[in-house]
């Protein structure tokens, strides 16, 4: 059994239908991101599933359970974290994480908890004098606190350094290996790719795209990005490098050429070839594949993409 399942979701607003018909399950210990633009109806149906909106249609389950006919059976095995924290301004770390944990029969040690978010410095300063980062880490301890079997979270890392996203996504995926499965919402495409065990993409209310993000990444034309020492004028250069592999070649910044093909043996074969009718040194190379960000962009971006549902299993 899917712990989260979303079957024909619709939900209007007035004339606005913010989902239309939206499908969706998540399995046990899996981290489904959720990416789309704004408006794309990502916000209206976690709010479906935590209970905070009525569906005007279709079916919504966490745990099997329908999130507001069984609030309170649902309620304790949750945990939520939202954007705005909407805590007391005066209220103090340590105070809030040990009231939130009594809330419930077995939860972790809040003060454990404030040491592996990096939070010990501010345990006893008012939530006021908190930094943005400082207030996501203290809303993420507030949601794990409980020992929650599904999290819901909203862009979990908004704000935060890259040495505190690193960790919070260290800690995320030993939450999943403990079987929690986690919902999240996020615009960090980097994020996604990193902690995601899928990523469904929805725009204007339906989904567009769902598969891991491997799955999504796959295929595509690649580039391989070089940097050859001594540059010459870089223009005159890329100029030079496309009419031998005949392919397209642009400058970008940092003395970098990108070479819009994947890194074959036979185009390497005439990059050193060039290379060694022209006299340069080879200082750097790259290859890449598409991105989930190329991906994404031209999904939301095509409106011939936007007229279709296509469905990566």
């Amino acid at each position: 059994m899917a712990v989260i399942e979303v079957e024909g979701l619709v939900k209007r607003y007035g004339a606005l239908t913010a989902v239309d018909g939206l499908d969706l399950s998540v399995a046990r210990g899996e981290t489904l991101a959720l990416l789309g633009p704004n408006g794309a109806g990502k916000t209206t149906t976690v709010e479906c599933l935590e209970g905070y909106r009525r569906p005007d249609e279709g079916r919504v389950r966490v745990l099997g359970l329908d999130p507001i006919a069984d609030a309170r059976e649902l309620s304790p095995r949750i945990g939520l974290m939202l954007q705005e924290g909407g805590l007391y301004p005066h209220v103090r770390p340590a105070e809030i994480l040990h009231t939130f944990a009594a809330f419930h029969d077995d939860p972790e040690d809040p003060d454990a908890l404030l040491t592996s978010l990096g939070l010990d410095d501010v345990r006893d300063a008012r939530y006021r004098s908190l930094s943005g980062g400082q207030k996501q880490r203290l809303a993420l301890a507030l949601a794990l606190v409980g020992r929650p079997e599904v999290l819901f979270l909203d862009e979990p890392t908004a704000g935060l350094d890259p040495v505190a996203r690193r960790t919070t996504w260290e800690l995320l995926a030993e939450r999943t290996r403990g079987g929690t499965t986690i919902l999240l919402t996020t615009h960090l495409l980097d994020e996604a790719a990193a902690v995601a065990d899928r990523v469904a993409i929805i725009d204007r209310g339906r989904l567009r795209l769902l598969g891991t993000p491997a799955e999504l990444t796959a295929g595509g034309d690649g580039s391989v990005t070089v940097r050859i020492d001594p540059t010459p004028d870089a223009a005159m250069l890329a100029a030079r490098l496309a009419a031998h592999l005949g392919v397209e070649v642009r400058p970008e910044a940092g003395d970098r050429l990108r070479i819009a093909a994947l890194a074959t043996p036979t185009l390497l074969t005439a990059l050193a070839g060039f290379l060694t009718a022209h006299g340069g040194d080879l200082a750097d190379l790259r290859a890449s594949g598409r991105t989930l960000e190329e991906v994404y962009l031209r999904l939301v971006d095509d409106p011939e993409l936007q007229r279709s549902t296509a469905v990566v299993a």
